[in-house]
């Protein structure tokens, strides 16, 4: 049999192609023999000038215009067919030999060697040798006749072509006339024509009667074939038909089988570009004629050992090719299974070899891949049962093209799609974009047996051919693909297969199919300096705003924006800047698997990725790190790592093992191996969108003293200093703080400007920020009781992650170095810094409760003349305060004094100094000037010491927060609620009044300070609101509202008044007693009035309202047992001038003196007390009375004024 037969083989002529001379290279061997094989189609047409007809031609019918010459070349010949005289298409018809000049400088030697290798191919008609760049010498030489020696000069390939083109037209007219000249030769005396069969015959008289009979009819059989060479199918068509006849009148079956099928190849010969359904139909019956008539010739035969069943086959392969199409594919798969059940009747296993080669190729035509790689693999252990290394590469070859087939195919053939000869549509066999119907047929696990049969079917004839990358290759997947199905001892002695095979490669091969281990992408491990990239809005001086970052991937579900086409999220990386991905391990087999090195495989070339070496004990898995840094600007895409494993490096790619799991979960496969291994189930992580950008500032972060967490006590104040680096290449150019996290106003102050002074902050720059902090108060729901405390007593504190956070948005130069161009795409992003600060609050000074007390403290009459509290005269004039700790109001004397009493306890283990202390703001008086300085605006209180578990009480004195003038401003809530017209009005106004309230006490609570000192460091401040704010709820109108009318007393002497003074009793304050005046010294004490003498007072009565008061005055002295001393028989004391119903107007905000004398009999303590009744009282007044009655009088009395009167009696 013969490998490539056709319906059209009968029509080529077979040209034997010999190497002589020296020793040609391989790559010009396969130049002139390339150059050659493109020459198979002559025309007839173009062969007319080296023609010469000699004599009339036999092919009366040679189409001059439309036919052709068929060549078929035989590199390196081919051995002499006992059957040439029965097809003459078999035969070697002429012989052409290859030389290269420069290796055969002797072309005499070349034309000798040549003619000696003719002589092997005795039915050579036509003989010639083409010798290729000849030298200067041997073109010189030319003029030698050399028998059939053609030399091609040196020149361009054109030229070439265009001469070898000539030289093979020539070729081909000398076989034409040879044709002719062997076909009147036949015709005119006739020739013996025999095959093997008749060379088994007996030589009987009846059989050489029957031999004279048959030549006619098989010398015209052999006179249609040589038509056939010739180009003249009519003719050929003729002389079959003819020995057609003359053979069924003979009974020559086998030549009357082979007239038949030369018939049908003159038929397809004369309707070359016709394809019609008459024409198949006439092909199909007379090609089963032929493989009817071989058949009968093989059984009248078989007693002679001759088998012509490779005839019967080649007829069935031949008429399978031609109706090879898959609408006629029925038919053609029962001619080829009747030809491989024919196989077992050939002798020669070289027929058999071929005999399923060309099966398989036809199912591969066909489409049926499966059929054809189970005819493959009969051709593969036909050639493993020949103990030689080129039929065991032949097996391993024919294997690799069925692995394709069995899905064990290897990366390196898949990557290189195969494309069929003829247009057949989508195939049976594997191939293309995975679909979700193919993953059966990509997990077939009752193919496993098979595929294992086929790996090691490759893995044995890989071993025998010497090819160690291809033996490690088949090993590798057997060992990935079926660890489940082999034994530990088989798994072992596959590793051993791998370990040898790599031993005969040398360092640094790489193979397309990857061993162990399995490899999945676990996730991607990111720095917070990666998470934190913002893009930058260049139209926003904000940049920032507008931006989400928070994370590595710019999409997020929560993130508003159009739809978009792809559901992977985006990454940014930063050149120079370390990455880390987390990927996982498995070893599944029996035995220790060590990874020489294994890193992250980027094919965009900018990435560098370090290797890491692992070792897996048998059966686990292993979840590693593997790390890179990014190298230029743009996007990197990472499919799978690259192992240098059992000394071959290899390439895993993510997605085989997401395509394994895939067919494990859907029970395709026969097992998970990370599940096999322990690995618990691990979501689907898809590789995202990966952008490079180029280099940006890093700022990292440290707190200064430790990064450890800073203890506080509740309301502690304390700097934390905040060191910022830039870590990174890139000057940082702008750089923002905020806020963010739990318990934000804790956070008193941060140094922005000190951060803005410092850039630009080159690479390597270092700002310190100081951060003030106020421990915020703990509640129960951030705050945890202390564990660690030893003592039966609970001490609460701060919850983990209830500490505020900075926030720093910073970025670097608005264009790259490597930029030429600013457009918004090229902005550089910016990044954000989240600087957590580290803040432990523990429980401090804790408020018991808090009330209200209050107090009267009288004034007392004293020489000295203070200067006055509001400076009436020079508006200019700011006067001092006192150092008292009470502030007296020089206008009304003495007062109820309200004191607000904090009970504060200590639960902690250290002592407490406690200090109160009030801010003051700076009042302005009618003229616009201020009252107070910034200096004088803070009053301190003697401190408080709180040991641990004790509590103490605090006092705190409210009249610092008296306004100084009393209007409608207040009330002015009041008299819109009252409005009756609108009850919804109302209510929307009692509310306000509400908040106006509510504001007004928060107003009076941030002016006192209640701070306290702890140990060397430690100090804080309370908040006081919530303890506070009840208590001061009912008596806020009378701590800040003045009374309408205050009441003073001064002394005149001499015609100088002298003002009381606005102290409290000195025995009070300084400790002094009133013992220190000794039975009516001349010498007076402090603030003392004689007795028998003439006083002469003034009473001043001040209008703290904007409107005009008219009121009657009246003026009372009293006794230390609280009676009248100016009244009645016993009256103690005189007076001159007029003390009761005094009628007065005083003008607003001003005061108005009213004269009178006292005169005291007997010397003692006195009170002093003025009271008037106000008239025609305004709404401001009544609100500030609490009264609605209009009718009702408004009186007011003021403080009492002690008199201290020495003398005797």
């Amino acid at each position: 049999m013969e490998p490539d037969v056709s319906m059209e083989t009968g029509s080529m002529i077979r040209i034997a192609v010999l190497p002589v001379g020296g020793a040609i290279p391989h790559r010009q061997l396969r130049e002139y023999a390339a150059m050659l094989g493109r020459q198979t189609r002559i025309d007839l047409s173009s062969i007319s000038s080296f023609y010469k007809e000699h004599q009339k031609s036999p092919f009366a019918h040679q189409p001059w215009e439309t036919g052709c010459l068929r060549f078929k070349y035989m590199l390196g010949g081919a051995p002499p067919s006992p059957w040439e005289d029965f097809q003459s298409c078999r035969k070697i018809l002429a012989v052409v030999g290859l030389c290269h000049c420069p290796s055969s400088p002797d072309l005499d030697l070349v034309a000798d060697q040549f003619a000696a290798a003719c002589k092997g191919y005795s039915s050579a008609l036509a003989k010639r040798c083409f010798a290729f760049c000849p030298t200067d010498s041997q073109l010189e030489d030319d003029g030698k006749k050399r028998e059939n020696i053609i030399l091609f000069p040196p020149s361009d390939r054109q030229t070439q072509e265009f001469h070898m083109l000539t030289m093979v037209q020539d070729l081909a007219a000398t076989l034409l006339m040879e044709f002719e000249k062997w076909v009147l030769r036949a015709e005119s005396t006739g020739t013996i024509l025999k095959t093997p069969l008749d060379s088994q015959s007996s030589l009987g008289s009846e059989e050489v009667i029957k031999a004279k009979k048959r030549r006619l009819g098989r010398a015209q059989k052999t006179i249609g074939d040589y038509c056939l060479l010739a180009g003249s199918p009519v003719d050929a068509n003729a002389h079959y038909s003819t020995a057609i006849e003359l053979a069924r009148l003979t009974g020559d079956v086998f030549w009357h089988a082979g007239a038949l099928e030369g018939s049908v190849c003159a038929l397809l010969l004369d309707r070359m570009d016709q394809k019609d359904p008459v024409l198949e139909e006439e092909v199909k019956y007379r090609y089963y004629t032929v493989i009817q008539l071989y058949r009968r010739s093989y059984l009248q035969d078989n007693a002679q050992r001759v088998s012509t069943v490779s005839f019967e086959l080649e007829a069935a392969l031949k008429l399978a090719r031609y109706l090879c199409r898959r609408e006629l594919a029925k038919e053609v798969v029962e001619l080829l299974m009747g030809a491989a059940d024919g196989a077992k009747s050939l002798i020669d296993a070289s027929d058999r070899l071929i005999l399923y080669v060309e099966i398989a190729r036809l199912f591969g035509t066909l489409g049926y891949q499966r059929k054809a790689a189970f005819f493959s693999r009969q051709v593969a252990q036909l050639y493993l049962q020949q103990d030689n290394a080129c039929a065991a590469i032949s097996a391993m070859q024919v294997l690799t093209m069925t692995s394709n087939a069995y899905h064990v195919q290897s990366r390196r053939a898949n990557s290189k799609p195969h494309t069929s000869p003829h247009e057949l549509g989508p195939s049976h066999g594997d191939g293309g974009k995975l679909h979700p119907q193919s993953v059966v047929s990509l997990f077939e696990s009752q193919w496993s047996t098979l595929q294992m049969v086929v790996l090691r079917e490759i893995l044995m004839s890989s071993v025998r051919a010497g090819d160690p990358l291809a033996a490690w290759s088949a090993a590798a997947r057997l060992l990935r693909s079926f660890y489940p199905l082999i034994t530990p001892a088989g798994q072992s002695g596959l590793a051993s297969s791998l370990a040898k095979s790599a031993e005969r490669l040398p360092p640094g091969t790489r193979c397309a199919d990857p061993a162990l281990p399995f490899i999945r992408l676990h996730s991607f491990s990111l720095h917070p300096s990666q998470t934190d990239i913002i893009k930058r809005n260049p139209l926003k001086k904000e940049w920032w705003t507008g931006s989400a970052p928070s994370g590595p991937f710019i999409y997020t579900p929560f993130s508003k924006g159009g739809t978009t086409n792809t559901n992977k999220q985006e990454m940014t990386w930063i050149v120079g800047e370390p990455v880390q991905v987390l990927v996982e391990l498995a070893n599944p087999c029996s035995f220790d698997l060590i990874v020489e090195s294994i890193y992250l495989s980027v094919h965009s070339g900018n990435f560098d990725a370090f290797p890491v070496s692992v070792s897996l004990p048998p059966n686990t898995a292993k979840v590693i790190l593997l790390s890179g840094i990014p190298t230029k600007v743009g996007p990197v895409s990472i499919p799978g790592c690259i192992v240098h494993c059992f000394g071959v490096i290899t390439e895993h790619l993510f997605k085989d093992v997401d395509n394994l799991l895939l067919g494990a979960a859907q029970g395709l496969v026969l097992s998970d191996p990370f599940r096999c291994c322990g690995s618990g189930k691990l979501k689907n992580v898809s590789i995202p969108n990966i952008s490079v950008v180029p280099p940006l500032p890093l700022l990292v972060s440290h707190a200064v003293g430790g990064d450890g967490a800073t203890v506080l006590y509740e309301g502690e104040i304390r700097d934390i200093w905040i060191s910022l680096t830039n870590a990174g290449t890139v000057p940082v150019e702008q750089a923002h703080i905020a806020l963010s996290g739990k318990n934000q106003d804790s956070v008193v102050s941060i140094a922005h400007d000190t951060l803005l002074s410092a850039l630009p902050l080159k690479p390597g720059g270092e700002v310190t920020l100081p951060v003030t902090l106020k421990a915020w108060q703990l509640s129960m729901v951030d705050s945890e009781i202390d564990s660690s405390k030893s003592s039966g007593s609970t001490r609460r504190i701060s919850k983990e992650g209830s500490s505020p956070v900075l926030v720093v948005h910073y970025a670097g130069p608005w264009t790259h170095s490597d930029q030429s161009n600013n457009t918004e795409n090229s902005v550089p992003p910016g990044r954000r810094l989240v600087v957590p600060l580290n803040v432990c609050v523990l429980q401090g000074l804790r408020f018991v409760k808090a009330r209200l007390l209050s107090m009267e403290i009288p004034a007392r009459i004293t020489d000295a003349l203070p200067k006055q509290l509001y400076g009436d005269k020079n508006p200019a004039e700011v006067v001092s305060r006192d150092d008292s700790m009470v502030k007296i109001d020089p206008y009304r004397g003495s007062w109820e004094l309200r004191l607000l009493e904090l009970e504060l306890s200590n639960p902690t283990d250290v002592v407490f100094e406690v200090n109160v202390s009030v801010q003051l703001d700076n009042r302005k008086n009618e003229h616009g000037m201020p009252i107070l300085n910034h200096e004088n605006a803070d009053f301190g209180y003697p401190k408080t010491r709180i040991d641990r578990d004790y509590s103490a009480r605090v006092l705190i004195p409210l009249e610092h927060f008296k306004l100084p003038i009393l209007d409608g401003s207040f009330f002015a809530k009041d008299s819109r609620a009252s409005d009756a017209f609108c009850s919804k009005v109302s209510n929307m106004a009692e509310r306000s009044a509400k908040a106006e309230l509510n504001a007004s006490i928060n107003n009076l609570i941030s002016k006192i300070k209640v701070r306290w000192h702890s140990g060397r460091n430690s100090s804080g401040e309370l908040n006081i609101k919530d303890a506070t704010q009840p208590a001061l709820q009912a008596s806020v109108m009378d701590i800040l509202l003045p009374d309408p009318l205050t009441f003073g007393f001064r002394l005149a002497k001499n015609g100088a008044t002298a003002q009381i003074n606005g102290f409290p009793e000195e025995s009070i304050i300084s400790g002094d007693p009133p013992s220190q005046c000794v039975n009516g010294s001349a010498v007076k004490c402090k603030g003392s009035i004689s007795a028998h003498e003439m006083t002469h007072m003034e009473v001043l009565v001040r209008n703290n309202t904007k409107e005009m008061i008219q009121m009657s005055l009246c003026v009372a002295c009293r006794d230390v047992a609280g009676e009248n001393c100016t009244e009645g028989n016993n009256a103690t004391v005189l007076w001159a001038g007029v003390l009761n119903d005094i009628r007065l107007e005083v003008p607003p905000l001003e005061e108005v003196e009213h004269a009178f004398s006292l005169y005291f009999l007997v010397p003692g303590e006195y009170t002093l007390q003025a009271a008037s009744v106000i008239n025609d009282a305004t709404d401001v007044l009544r609100a500030r009375a609490r009264t609605d009655s209009p009718d009702e009088p408004i009186f007011c009395r003021g403080s009492p004024f002690h008199v201290h009167v020495v003398g005797t009696a």
